[in-house]
């Protein structure tokens, strides 16, 4: 076996063999160096015929049952302990040189000058059959998995019941679902109607057959309802006994009798207001009856608010005839009668809660209408005459917010601090008796103190109805997060956290009361943004707390891995790390710094402004790499002319901070020669024009982002996805088909998204700092937004948005808008901080009521509604609708239409056109905007959150030119040619304060998001 003499019976690390293929023969030891072969092994031939097996792992084998003589590893030069007392040993050094000592002598060759075989040669395909594989079909689609539902239950007014208006007859509904939609506007323009306002809640709480936002109060004001029998009383007294006054008074019939008739008829009528102010319907306190219940029955089928969950609270609408009735009827002879009525309730309500009769007295108590809060939506408290009806429901506090109570004509200053400091008393009562939901009851739906009434809750240990009353309310929302994760409900906790951006406050308040808790919502908080793919998030979330710094540096390195600004951030984390020397890695950080610093390019995609405005706040942990690091970075801020801008602009009180923080650290003498940062001047012209490589690449480009370290990720449809390096390089290949992006906004990851078929995308997780690819689901959707947060995807589906969590093993919705009669028309633009969308909605004309809606991000607060109705009806009539590019809503609102001016037609300016051209409007709360360019626009504009591109061809038609700019604008912001191109529009995508313009042929082009510097031009080929 060529065993070495010196070492039979003992194992040894070999990191390879050398073969003595002159004496066992060719065959046997190409035999054993297949045996032994693994990826990454090296094969090489010795001058004397043997051959040298190098291996990429070292194995342990005994040496007597060796296929060789192993080799060792050991330092630089000759070994300085023999393997043993033999006369024959191997071993290669750190330095790639071959010792071999054998009968006393002692050669050593250079194995990288050594002759390479390869076992590949060693294959004869010559006699083995050829058969070239036949298609049997088409690849069936794969089959998308069911979208789990984890949508919160959200409150849905009863709008028909706050109005008093009842349940619709089964007649009724047959003939509104009967009749034809109007076929046209009647003769007012819309834009002459007033306009929607605002809502600041969120949408998912509107009710399901609530009339569109677009409705006029003349539209949707409704009298009080009546019961059929207070109804006739009403029109007898308001109509046939007037009428029947002034008739016989008329006719002379009451000439013999004393009778005032004016007396009468005033009476007639001030006692039908009073009778209809006394007995109209409103809405109950508990939410019961069959109106609420009928409501709540169609909410569940509808998909709402499960089965058997308690009805939703309602809103309730200012009564405004009901109002204006209280208050006629206190100006009449009534008015005793009326002050005795509830003066006789005061006392009977005082006497129940002195004598302790609970049950009674909280079910008929008057809830206050917070008089000196003052509930005045409609510019004053509104009046109401009527009794409160006695509550049915559970005397626990109700989840969620009910509707304003009316104030009772009677109940002056005195009369509400007697009730409210008699439910005082009443509360402080039932908490010393143990009834504690009777107690939070009287804080939260009789005193209007909900706050209250969650200490008290928490005070007794009922974290979880505390936590949904506190969540139902629309309490702070660090205190419902605290409150969540003290109740063990961990995952809720964490998920209101992200949805309210209150991960940061809910842990300084929970660090106030158990520090422990705090300890570990902040780890919960690392791991979120761990799972999303945020290494920084995750440091940034543990670094406070010092005994959690060890647990991030993983996320440092895979951090470090993603390069430009991430990598700039994170290494001066890594060298505040005290246990970095220890590890061995300290001294290949501080160089990689130090590299940073001293790099040319662009200090921002680099990374060399990051680092250095980084390291002013956080030294390293040694003093010496301390100063070394602080002076070099130093130099580089008075080389960029600052820090980078990111600290109150270039120049500013923040900026000169920091580089005192870092002069302060650094050597002194240099320090003494530096001058302070001085801002580069900047160019200032007209719109830069660029122009894309001359010829088409070898790969199609579907889609294309310039990501923060200077790579371009780019999607090659079949081909997979590209990591490429400015100058075109291949950085990293995925095989997985791709055909669009989806970006994550911290950088560190993205969806590969592949188009299956119509609504069929099959998706898959790109994790950039490891490079991997993890399979992920298949999706039924129309459209998905360019970007998401890591762990929520916005996608278009069902006529709706779905928002679903990524971070699960199979698709979980967490959030749904629109649908239903509200549809979604269009994709989705989003930015990290809001989304846009065009939806049409049903109005009470029955006509489509088209609006621009934008929401907050990531609560989904819907923030505006604006009508687009007369800007989409306006273009359809000066041009033909099948030749109208489709709009484009923007991130920050607004509407972006387009139209075609082909020459020999009227534009705008009444003149005729001569040649081709396109008119580019913006619909949005700003003033209008309009621009015209050059070249008739065949499709509409791309669009990535605030930033778009019209794409139009040249005039010679041998290429295509791109105008592009953001937000409502009178001239584009830049130009893009694409020479030598056709058909498909330039696409746009913005991420880490660049844009990046792609087109399918192959060509990808970046710039600033000024679009004054091109960070990158070039052709996607295979390299």
């Amino acid at each position: 076996m060529n065993a070495p003499t010196g070492s039979a019976g003992g194992t040894v690390p070999a990191v390879g063999f050398v073969l003595d293929v002159p004496l066992i023969g060719a065959p046997e030891a190409a035999e054993r160096v297949l045996d032994l072969w693994r990826a990454d092994a090296r094969l090489c031939e010795l001058p004397d015929g043997r051959w040298l097996l190098l291996l990429p792992e070292p194995v342990r084998t005994r040496a007597d049952l060796a296929p060789g003589l192993p080799l060792e590893r050991t330092g630089h030069g000759a070994p300085t302990g023999a393997p043993g007392p033999g006369p024959r040993s191997a071993t290669v050094t750190a330095d790639g040189r071959l010792v071999l000592t054998e009968g006393g002598a002692t050669v050593t060759r250079i194995v990288g000058e050594l002759p390479a075989l390869d076992p590949a040669d060693w294959l004869d395909p010559s006699g083995l059959a050829l058969h070239r594989p036949r298609p049997l079909g088409a690849a069936p689609a794969p089959e998308a998995p069911p979208v789990e539902d984890s949508v919160p239950a959200v409150a849905r007014p009863d709008l028909r019941a706050a109005a008093g208006v009842r349940p619709r007859s089964e007649r009724a509904r047959r003939l509104t679902a009967q009749a034809p939609p109007a076929r046209s506007r009647r003769t007012r323009r819309q834009s002459d109607r007033p306009s929607v306002r605002p809502s600041g809640g969120r949408s998912a709480g509107r009710a399901a057959g609530a009339t569109g936002g677009g409705a006029a109060w003349w539209q949707t004001a409704r009298p009080i309802a009546l019961a059929p029998r207070h109804a006739a009383v009403v029109v007898v007294l308001l109509m046939v006994v007037p009428l029947l006054f002034v008739v016989l008074f008329g006719l002379g019939l009451l000439k013999d009798l004393d009778v005032d008739p004016g007396g009468i008829v005033y009476a007639s009528i001030a006692g039908a207001l009073v009778y209809g102010a006394l007995f109209g319907r409103r809405a109950d306190r508990d939410g019961g009856g069959t109106t609420a219940a009928a409501t709540a029955a169609a909410a569940s089928a509808a998909g709402g608010a499960p089965a058997g969950s308690a009805p939703a609270p309602r809103r309730g609408r200012r009564p405004w005839l009901g109002d204006l009735l209280a208050r006629f009827a206190l100006r009449t002879p009534a008015a005793r009668l009326l002050h005795q009525r509830h003066a006789r309730y005061l006392r009977d309500l005082t006497r129940a809660f002195e004598q302790h009769r609970w049950d009674d007295a909280l079910r008929d108590a008057l809830p206050l209408a917070g008089r000196e809060r003052g509930d005045t939506a409609a510019g004053r408290p509104w009046f109401s005459l009527a009794l409160p009806k006695r509550f049915a429901g559970q005397l626990r506090p109700t989840p969620h917010r009910v509707g304003p109570a009316a104030a009772n004509a009677f109940s002056d200053r005195t009369v509400h601090q007697h009730l409210t400091e008699l439910y005082r008393a009443a509360a402080e009562r039932l908490e010393g008796q143990g009834r504690f939901d009777e107690a939070a009851f009287v804080l939260a739906d009789l005193l209007e103190a909900p706050a209250e009434a969650v200490a008290l809750l928490e005070r007794h240990d009922r974290l979880t109805q505390a936590a949904e009353l506190a969540e139902g309310r629309e309490l702070a929302a660090d205190l419902v997060v605290r409150l969540w994760w003290r109740a063990g409900e961990r995952a809720r906790a964490v998920r209101t956290a992200h949805r309210r951006g209150a991960f940061a406050t809910a842990v300084e308040r929970l660090a106030a009361t158990d520090p422990q808790a705090a300890r570990g919502l902040r780890a919960a908080w690392a791991e979120h943004c761990r799972a999303a793919g945020d290494r920084l998030g995750a440091v940034e979330a543990a670094w406070p707390d010092e005994a959690l710094r060890p647990s991030v540096a993983a996320d440092l390195r895979d951090a470090v891995a993603l390069g430009g600004p991430t990598r700039g951030r994170a290494l001066p984390y890594l060298l505040s790390l005290p246990d970095l020397m220890a590890l061995g890695s300290g001294a290949a950080t501080r160089a990689l710094a130090r590299a940073v610093l001293d790099s040319d390019g662009d200090p921002g995609t680099t990374g060399r402004s990051v680092l250095a405005a980084t390291l002013a706040g956080l030294p390293a942990a040694d003093p010496a790499t301390d100063r070394e690091l602080a002076t070099a970075a130093a130099r580089a801020a008075v080389r960029d002319g600052g820090l980078g801008g990111e600290h109150g602009g270039p120049g500013g009180a923040a900026e000169h901070s920091l580089f005192d923080r870092l002069l302060g650290r650094a050597d002194p003498l240099t320090a003494a020669d530096l001058a302070r940062p001085r801002p580069l001047p900047r160019s200032v012209g007209a719109a830069p024009a660029y122009t894309a490589a001359d010829r088409p690449g070898t790969l199609p480009v579907l889609d294309a982002v310039l990501l923060a370290s200077g790579s371009l990720l780019v999607a090659c449809g079949q081909a997979g996805a590209r990591l490429l390096a400015p100058d075109g390089r291949t950085r990293a290949h995925w095989d997985t088909p791709t055909d669009r992006l989806v970006l994550a906004d911290h950088g560190g990851g993205a969806l590969l998204v592949t188009d299956h078929g119509p609504d069929l995308l099959g998706l898959a997780h790109l994790d950039l700092a490891t490079r991997t690819v993890r399979p992920w689901t298949t999706l039924r959707a129309r459209q998905l937004a360019p970007s998401y947060d890591g762990h929520r995807l916005i996608a278009a589906a069902d006529g709706g948005i779905v928002v679903l969590d990524t971070t699960a093993p199979r698709p979980v919705a967490v959030w749904r808008e629109l649908g239903g009669e509200e549809r979604l028309l269009g994709g989705i633009t989003r930015t990290a901080g809001g989304c846009a969308a065009l939806v049409r909605s049903p109005s009470t004309a029955r006509s489509p009521l088209t609006e621009v809606w934008r929401w907050d991000l990531p609560g989904w607060e819907l923030r505006a509604r604006q009508r687009v109705d007369d800007a989409l009806t306006d273009l359809l009539s000066r041009t033909d609708p099948g030749d109208t590019p489709d709009p484009v809503a923007l991130a920050a609102g607004g509407l972006l239409t387009v139209e075609p001016l082909p020459a020999g037609r009227l534009d705008p300016d009444g003149g005729i056109a001569s040649e081709d051209r396109t008119v580019l409007r913006w619909t949005s709360g700003l003033p209008a905007a309009e621009l015209t360019v050059d070249g008739r626009a065949l499709l509409g504009p791309a669009a990535d959150g605030d930033h778009w591109a019209l794409t139009v061809p040249t005039p010679d038609g041998t290429g295509l030119h791109a105008y592009a700019g953001t937000g409502p604008c009178s001239a584009p912001g830049l130009t893009v040619l694409v020479p030598n191109a056709s058909g498909d529009r330039i696409g746009v995508r913005r991420h880490a304060g660049a844009v990046t313009y792609w087109h399918r042929s192959g060509r990808v082009l970046a710039t600033s998001a000024d679009g004054t510097a091109l960070l990158a031009n070039l052709r996607v080929t295979v390299r």
